[in-house]
């Protein structure tokens, strides 16, 4: 590996290979969404099979791999530990282009999982690189990009589907992978907070349980039922490893996760905003597209049931989903800006509150694709505000030595708000199926849309009013100081390159 430039006072280019390794997550996971019935004809497997090679083994994975690697990379240097996880991502890409049948398609995508670390380690990153004045622009941006990435990730994957084989997905993820790979290595100087101590092995396997029966749940629960034993059962052992695994916290040497960076006030607030915030994204990042899709694919006697849909491709489904991924991309970088006039709280607040209003045009308006386009123009840019949110919270209300560790636990929360976000998606649809078919009524979506509306104004307000962040005198107070030292240390890096 090249060695990493110094920090520099602009940090542009180390910015610009961040961004490149969150890509290379974000775009990567939604390029796939369009395979799932690809995959089922081409490996000669079940819908079941081509969900879980598609979207479940790797959100069990990376949310089990996330928490850990984030607390690897506080204790060992967040940019040796996005290397190894870089190296990582490109093995699972290549194992999965050349996957053999859907097991071993299986085995690869879980092995991706870890790629969901690279957005922690990145925005743990962006707080060494950049100078002060910059920080809130570059997490804005970096966060920003994930949501934009779902429109850009379902349009490229329709084209590449659309006009060859899907294994070229794995095939342009790698080489995105790669570019990334070399850019850190190139750009991005080591952290210097770092807090060498033991891995906390029992925390780890704890966290591990409590997050697989979650999500193994959510994900399992239309095919068993949603009130079966089975079920039942993993979301009691969800309960009970999560108790054990704070109980262990609180009394380990050494936590995987200091308990304060999951429910201390200041932070805790942040957590539940981006649980609501996933949950709300992935009702829309679901249920638009299957809108502008419909009803293409459906057997002609069942067709002519459905009076509601575009007729679209995956490509123009993913169309629609653009101009909301590109005004969030600014709005996402005008966190800072927004902060400074109206609060901490205020960004969060109003990008939830924008999607609200967005999602409640969706629910009234979804006829023509004109009016999807306009509502999801205004929900993808609450999304784009709130995303840029998040890390700034956590920015402000976490040292240093722990920044990785707290932005991991938060985006582990929008995880798992996006995998309740889309599970109620499903059931909402399921509950309203057309007489005598399984197939969902135009009421179906407008429920679906009047509820994520409501979730975003819920988390609105509370980040507004309720238990949200604070960010008390004492806290800015070390803030500053840790900024104006970081400022004072670029420009001697400044003077001695000069």
């Amino acid at each position: 590996m090249p060695a990493p430039a110094p920090a520099t006072r602009s940090g542009t280019k180390a910015l610009a290979a961040l961004i490149l390794a969150v890509l290379s997550y974000s775009l990567v996971q939604t390029m796939l969404v369009p395979t799932l019935g690809v995959l089922q004809t081409a490996l000669d497997t079940s819908a079941v099979g081509a969900s879980w090679a598609v979207l479940s083994a790797t959100l069990l994975a990376s949310a089990v791999f996330t928490p850990l690697i984030s607390r690897l990379g506080d204790s060992h240097g967040k940019r040796k530990v996005l290397l190894v996880t870089l190296v990582v991502h490109l093995a699972g890409n290549v194992g999965a282009a050349a996957a053999w049948n859907v097991g071993s398609l299986i085995a690869f995508r879980a092995v991706q999982g870890v790629s969901l670390a690279l957005l922690p380690l990145s925005l743990g990153l962006i707080r060494e690189v950049l100078p002060p004045h910059r920080v809130a622009f570059g997490l804005g941006l970096t966060s920003g990009l994930v949501g934009g990435a779902a429109g850009a990730g379902l349009l490229v994957g329709g084209l590449i589907v659309d006009h060859t084989s899907w294994r070229w997905l794995f095939v342009a993820g790698a080489g995105l992978v790669l570019l990334a790979l070399l850019a850190v290595a190139r750009y991005v100087p080591e952290s210097r907070s770092t807090s060498p101590t033991p891995l906390d092995l029992p925390g780890a396997v704890l966290l591990g349980m409590a997050l697989v029966c979650v999500l193994l749940a959510l994900t399992e629960g239309p095919a068993w039922g949603w009130a079966s034993g089975r079920l039942l059962g993993l979301f009691a052992g969800g309960v009970l490893f999560a108790a054990l695994f704070l109980w262990w916290e609180h009394r380990a040497p050494h936590p995987l996760i200091d308990p304060a960076l999951l429910l201390g006030r200041p932070i805790a607030g942040a957590h539940i905003g981006a649980f609501l915030l996933g949950a709300t994204q992935f009702v829309f990042y679901v249920l638009v597209p299957k809108l502008a899709e419909l009803p293409t694919g459906l057997p002609p006697q069942a067709a002519h049931l459905v009076d509601y849909g575009f007729g679209a491709s995956v490509t123009v489904a993913g169309l629609i989903l653009i101009p909301g991924t590109l005004l969030g991309l600014p709005a996402s970088s005008a966190v800072g800006r927004v902060e400074r006039r109206l609060g901490p709280r205020a960004p969060l607040a109003l990008g939830l509150a924008v999607s609200a209003v967005g999602g409640a045009s969706m629910a009234l308006f979804h006829a023509r694709e004109w009016q999807a386009v306009t509502a999801y123009a205004v929900i993808g840019t609450g999304f784009g505000l709130a995303m840029g949110a998040l890390p700034k919270l956590i920015h402000d209300v976490t040292q240093p030595q722990a920044i990785a560790t707290a932005n991991g636990i938060n985006t582990v929360a929008r995880t798992v708000g996006g995998a309740v976000g889309s599970q109620l998606a499903a059931a909402l649809l399921a509950s309203r199926a057309i007489s005598g078919t399984s197939l969902p009524d135009g009421t179906g979506f407008t429920l679906s849309f009047w509820i994520a509306a409501g979730i975003a104004m819920v988390g609105a307000v509370y980040a507004l009013v309720g238990n949200g962040p604070r960010i008390t005198g004492t806290e800015m107070r070390q803030q500053t100081i840790h900024d104006r030292k970081r400022a004072a240390d670029l420009g001697m890096e400044e003077e001695k390159m000069g």
